[in-house]
C-alpha cells in the first residue's frame, strides 16, 4: 500500500468538525508522554507542557492532540504512563468534560486504532487509593484523522499524524515497536538514537515531507497539518500548504500550531531568565498570525 493510498484512506475515513473564526485551537503532537523514567523524553517538558494546557483551558480553546501523545512503544501498558503523568490527564479531562479534546493517534500509540483497547484503558481508570475504577474519558474516540470544516468558507483543513507517509512506521509498526522495546529503549538511555525515525534521521524526516507534499499538491493544496517528524513547518500562502506543529520534547522547548480568529500561527513555550533573576515559562510567537483563507485554493 503507498502513501498515496494510506492517506487518501485517512482522509476519506475522517471526522469533521465544524469551525467559524470564533472557534479557538491549539495543536500538539509527539508529546511521547512515558513513565518518567530515564528513558521519557517528556519529563523534561512536563512543567513546559501542564502550564502551557493551563492557557489554552483557561483561554477557551479546544485541544488537537496529533498522534503519539502516549509512548506505548517503550512502554508495555497504559497505566504506569498515568500514574506519572496523573496532573496532565486530569486537565485533559477537563478538555473532555467539555467537549473541547480531539486525539489522533500516531504510529507510537497505534493500539488506539483497538476501540477495545480505547475502551478498556482510556474510558477508566484504577484508582490504588480508592480500590476503584474512576472514568477517565469515557466513550471517548480515537481517531487516524480528522478534518476541520469553515462554515462560511467551506475550507478544509485535514489532521493527521503523519506517519501515513512513512511505510516503515505505519505498514510494520509492531516490527518497530519490539525493536524499540527491546534494542533502541536501552540505547536511549545512553544517548544513541534511533536511526528508523524520521525524527532523528534527516533522510528519512525528507522522504516522509516529500511524500506528503506530493499528496497535498494531488488534492489542490488541502492545507494539512501533522506532527510525526518532530519538524515545524510553517509555509507561505502561496507555498505548499504543509503545516508541522514540531514536538513536546524538543531540548528546550516544546512547540504547537494555534487557529484563532481565522489566523493560524506557530508557537514554542520555553523558560526565560527575567530580569530579576526568575524563571518563567512564556510563549514566543514563531511564525504568523496568518489568515487560513490566504491558503484556500479554488
Amino acid at each position: 500500500m503507498s502513501s498515496k493510498t494510506r492517506l487518501d484512506r485517512a482522509y476519506h475515513g475522517a471526522k469533521t468538525i465544524g469551525f467559524d473564526d470564533e472557534s479557538k485551537f491549539i495543536f500538539f503532537s509527539d508529546c511521547h508522554r512515558g513513565d518518567n523514567s530515564f528513558a521519557d523524553d517528556f519529563a523534561n517538558n512536563r512543567n513546559l507542557y501542564f502550564h502551557a494546557l493551563k492557557h489554552y483551558y483557561a483561554e477557551g480553546f479546544t485541544y488537537i492532540e496529533l498522534g503519539d501523545g502516549d509512548e506505548l512503544w517503550e512502554n508495555i501498558a497504559f497505566q504506569p504512563i498515568l500514574e506519572a503523568h496523573k496532573n496532565v490527564y486530569e486537565l485533559m479531562q477537563l478538555f473532555y468534560n467539555q467537549q473541547r479534546l480531539y486525539r489522533i493517534w500516531g504510529n507510537h500509540d497505534m493500539v488506539y486504532k483497538s476501540e477495545k483497547y480505547v475502551e478498556k484503558y482510556l474510558f477508566t481508570y484504577f484508582d490504588e487509593r480508592t480500590g476503584e475504577d474512576k472514568p477517565l474519558f469515557p466513550s471517548i474516540e480515537m481517531h487516524e484523522a480528522l478534518i476541520l470544516k469553515h462554515a462560511n468558507t467551506q475550507q478544509e483543513i485535514f489532521l493527521a499524524h503523519g506517519h501515513q507517509a512513512d511505510w516503515w512506521n505505519y505498514t510494520f509498526w509492531k516490527w518497530s515497536r519490539f525493536l524499540v522495546r527491546i534494542l533502541w529503549k536501552p540505547l536511549n538511555v545512553m544517548g544513541i538514537a534511533d536511526p528508523t525515525s524520521p525524527a532523528k534521521n534527516y533522510k528519512e524526516l525528507i522522504k516522509v515531507e516529500r511524500r506528503t507534499k506530493k499528496w497535498i499538491i494531488d488534492n489542490n493544496n488541502l492545507l494539512t497539518i501533522t506532527g510525526h517528524t518532530h519538524r515545524p513547518r510553517f509555509p507561505n500562502p502561496g507555498d505548499i500548504a504543509f503545516f508541522n506543529d514540531g514536538s513536546c520534547v524538543h531540548p528546550r522547548c516544546i512547540t504547537g500550531i494555534e487557529i484563532e480568529k481565522g489566523e493560524i500561527s506557530l508557537i514554542k513555550w520555553q523558560i526565560e531568565t527575567n530580569d530579576d533573576g526568575i524563571l518563567q515559562i512564556v510563549r514566543i510567537l514563531l511564525e504568523g498570525p496568518r489568515k487560513l483563507i490566504d491558503y484556500k485554493t479554488d
